[in-house]
């Protein structure tokens, strides 16, 4: 018995219909208006450009309020300086959970002196004239209980001065702060403050901003800009942009909490909130193990209303062939 191989023939190219088509003119034409519509979108709902806040345009549009905040740091009065860990070993600082302190558990980590590393480091590193190195072994020279009353009383003359002005401070007993935070406030203004905070750990090219943020979010300036652009806590700030663009609308559940009782009020809201969004999380991980939650699915039916036509089919009758 032979077998009988069917050879199959290629056909012609030229058998088959053929149109002119040029590849290079639909990628190029795609390719603007792919670009038209980018561009537009973007400059119609893209976030705005905001100029960033650093040490220097924080000092020159509020001088009064760096002074204040110079002076806090100097006496050990600022949030930084009694945040807790990971910056510092205040007593008693940190959130909790319960009796469970989150923040100490961490430990110190990145370790903060707002004195020394935010007014009295920068100024030793800067060339400095005479009166600020005689304010500067002044001020080393005395004790502890003296500094703070010299930063004291001086905070206190600023609240009282016109405008917070240090220029019409009353005269007082207040030490070499007057002169320490004046040739604090000319650094900063000019500029140079932010990158003497920058290299404080000793490497010049660094992009830990950790120290100027901090120095910044201890005074008022840098609150009322977030106020204004409704990026506060209590503005839902979490979820939004600058201006009225919408931020990131998957964190509403994240900052609802922070809207409400007991969260609102609580000196512990940070560390409450993430132990009740972990809590919730690790609940929807094992939804498919809680007896009762995971045949929710299976009581309602929804999945039938979204599949009917499937079901549909499945039910109707077969027709006989």
């Amino acid at each position: 018995m032979t077998r009988r191989t069917r050879r199959t023939e290629t056909p012609e190219s030229s058998a088959f219909p053929t149109r002119p088509y040029d590849l290079i003119k639909e990628a190029t034409v795609a390719l603007v208006l792919v670009a038209l519509l980018t561009a537009g979108l973007a400059a119609l709902f893209s976030s705005p450009d905001e100029q960033p806040v650093a040490l220097g345009s924080w000092s020159r549009a509020d001088s009064a309020d760096f002074t204040a905040t110079a002076v806090s740091e100097l006496g050990g009065t600022s949030t930084t300086a009694r945040y807790g860990p990971p910056y510092n070993h205040t007593a008693g600082a940190g959130q909790k959970i319960g009796p469970v302190g989150l923040q100490s558990l961490a430990g110190v980590r990145i370790p903060i002196d707002t004195a020394e590393d935010f007014v009295l480091q920068p100024l030793r590193r800067a060339p400095e004239p005479a009166p600020v190195t005689d304010a500067l072994a002044g001020w080393n020279a005395a004790s502890p209980d003296r500094q703070q009353a010299w930063t004291s009383a001086y905070s206190d003359a600023l609240g009282t001065a016109p405008d917070g002005d240090p220029a019409q401070v009353a005269p007082g007993d207040y030490g070499p702060v007057p002169v320490l935070t004046a040739r604090l406030l000319e650094l900063a203004q000019s500029g140079a403050l932010d990158g003497e905070l920058l290299t404080e750990g000793g490497q010049f090219y660094q992009t830990d901003y950790t120290r100027p943020l901090l120095f910044l979010g201890d005074g008022s300036y840098f609150e009322g800009l977030a106020r204004s652009r409704h990026l506060a806590g209590d503005q839902w700030g979490m979820m939004n942009e600058t201006g009225n663009y919408p931020g990131q609308p998957w964190l509403w559940l994240y900052t609802f909490w922070y809207q409400i009782e007991p969260f609102k009020s609580s000196d512990n809201a940070d560390a409450l909130v993430w132990g009740l969004m972990a809590l919730l999380s690790l609940i929807l991980i094992l939804i498919p193990f809680i007896p009762g939650i995971r045949s929710i699915p299976r009581w309602t039916r929804v999945h039938r209303l979204i599949w009917r036509d499937y079901y549909r089919t499945q039910q109707s009758p077969r027709r006989p062939g």
